[in-house]
């Protein structure tokens, strides 16, 4: 599995989050296709809790959408509130003991918690808790998140979130369930995306406005930073969490981790993305016959800048769309065939042109030479690669898988030496003022940080372990809280 998840070599991110509080709907069928809509955040397990009112059920497993969910297992998922949660891991292993929702019986009652990001303080609230006697089971800082609330101050649920809202710092976007309640939650910096909207009389939040589409919401609007969402049978309320900060949406959002057809920030994801491509033919042109994506979140790029360019656009690269995630091993063969695994190239139309691919990044840089060899020797005579974001030079702490420094490739060589690196003809990255300016808003409202190495915070993410450092202890089965 890992050798495959190699074969992209794209910035992962670290989960969607899902929740509803709709009485007379199937909740957990519901959250199901919310989190189906969500399945490009995360691809590594997936978790539904639902309330009835009185008990709290929960079903997680590793695996995509489609392979943890079935009739047999969202049956007994009974109630009229529900979150869900997609995970891709950073801050800890892949394995089933960090799969959320997390749940846990309490003072107040049961709780559920789903979290999109990354706490940059998880080493101190850590320390924090074993202070005051509670036990970890995992390194992943949605455990502490939970924990946190379980013995925060107030007599209330919302009185104990805005308690653990003073506490932590660094990403967070949250749906949470209580015995009667649904609360949504956004971090005072705003760096993951939150929306909400109304579904036949009951709410719906999601980290997508796509996911919220998906179910048939409508009236759809996005979630402030620092703000609490609180949904129950008095109906919904947002409320002041904590004050807002700089507001640091990742940039990325609009690069490639959201789908193109959601709206973040009032915009169209696809047509931000066609405005990086044009603003990429304006900074980089090149003769050429015809232009290309690297499918499938490169694509919208690639339209922007064929139309800029005026150069024909068309498909060179046939994608396999069921690779992304298998548990079969591929053999010697298989592994050293690499990006043919996932990729097909369509060398009647490549032979003898002259191509511009466009990519949305390169961040190891270990799948754009075998591209470029894979186009190559389909007959392509000369390969112009076009970058639709500027040169990913430092690490993310604020919950992206985006490497370290030594495996950065723009960290460690100029653009022309990441040209002779993968073997292209030329190569192209949009500058961030490029960027910038096809996102259409000042740069102050952005996370920039893996372009510019200036971070949000002074002290960067201390959960950031080796992968095979966590913990041993692990729960086998966790299914109901009564």
């Amino acid at each position: 599995m890992a050798e495959l998840l190699r074969i992209c070599d794209r910035p992962h991110e670290a989960c969607g989050v899902f929740g509803i509080f709709a009485r007379g709907e199937d909740v957990a069928r519901i959250t199901f296709f919310g989190l189906f809509a969500l399945q490009h955040r995360g691809q590594e397990s997936a978790g539904i809790a639902v309330s009835d009112g009185q008990r709290m059920s929960l079903y997680k497993e590793m695996g995509l959408v489609s392979q943890v969910f079935n009739e047999d297992n969202l049956r007994p998922l009974q109630g009229h509130i529900a979150i869900g949660h997609t995970r891709y891991s950073t801050a800890d292993s892949s394995r089933r003991l960090s799969a959320q929702p997390f749940m846990l019986e309490s003072m107040l009652g049961p709780i559920a918690l789903a979290h999109n990001g990354n706490l940059v303080n998880t080493d101190d609230l850590r320390q924090e808790l074993f202070a005051r006697g509670v036990g970890l089971t995992s390194w992943c800082d949605t455990e502490i998140l939970i924990q946190l609330l379980a013995g925060a101050q107030g007599n209330t649920w919302l009185e104990r979130i805005r308690d653990m809202m003073t506490k932590v710092q660094g990403a967070y976007t949250l749906t949470i369930l209580t015995r009667d309640t649904l609360f949504g939650v956004r971090d005072p910096w705003g760096f993951r995306p939150l929306s909400m909207g109304r579904l036949n009389g009951g709410w719906v939040l999601a980290s997508e406005s796509c996911a919220l589409q998906t179910v048939g919401a409508r009236d759809i609007s996005e979630v402030p930073p620092g703000k609490i969402v609180m949904i129950n049978d008095d109906g919904m309320q947002m409320l002041e969490g904590a004050p807002p900060g700089k507001r640091s949406l990742c940039i990325f959002e609009y690069i490639y981790f959201a789908r193109p057809d959601s709206v973040l920030d009032g915009q169209l994801i696809h047509e931000v993305r066609q405005e990086l491509g044009r603003q990429l033919a304006r900074e980089h042109p090149v003769e050429a016959d015809l232009v290309m994506s690297v499918p499938d979140s490169a694509t919208p790029a690639a339209i922007g800048y064929a139309q800029e360019a005026g150069i024909p656009y068309t498909e060179g690269l046939i994608k396999n769309r069921y690779i992304g995630r298998t548990f079969i091993q591929p053999d010697d063969r298989l592994r050293k065939a690499g990006v043919a695994l996932k990729f097909n190239p369509l060398s009647q139309v490549l032979r003898g042109k002259r191509v511009v691919v466009v990519d949305d990044s390169i961040v190891r840089g270990n799948t754009s030479r075998p591209t470029v060899e894979l186009l190559r020797r389909a007959g392509a005579r000369e390969i112009h690669m076009r970058i639709s974001s500027p040169p990913i030079k430092h690490p993310c702490f604020m919950g992206v898988d985006m490497a370290t420094y030594d495996e950065l490739i723009a960290h460690r060589l100029s653009v022309e030496e990441i040209r002779r690196e993968i073997g292209a003809d030329s190569l192209g990255y949009l500058s961030l003022e490029g960027l910038i300016r096809a996102v259409g808003r000042p740069i102050e409202e952005y996370c920039t940080s893996c372009f510019t190495g200036v971070y949000p915070f002074e002290k960067k993410a201390g959960g950031f372990l080796a992968r095979d450092s966590a913990p041993r202890c692990e729960v086998i089965s966790e299914r109901r809280i009564s």
